[in-house]
């Protein structure tokens, strides 16, 4: 398993931006709530998870299997 940035500079520069913007929280997300603070619980839960392979929410982070 490893976990990396999305390979887009583009998407990664906008969602970094976001974060900032929002004070660590998801900017794809409403609201300001504790799940939602970057790296968030649904991504948590999905890194756990050995069958996942995929984006967080917000197409930040990339997990992949092997």
């Amino acid at each position: 398993m490893a976990i990396r940035l999305n390979e887009d500079k583009e998407t990664v520069k906008k969602i970094r931006e976001g974060l900032i913007a929002k004070g660590g929280f998801c900017p794809c997300r409403v609201g300001k709530k504790e799940e939602f603070k970057c790296m968030c619980e649904e991504f948590r839960r999905q890194i756990a998870d050995p069958d996942f392979e995929g984006y967080c929410h917000c197409m930040l982070f990339y997990k992949t299997k092997d």
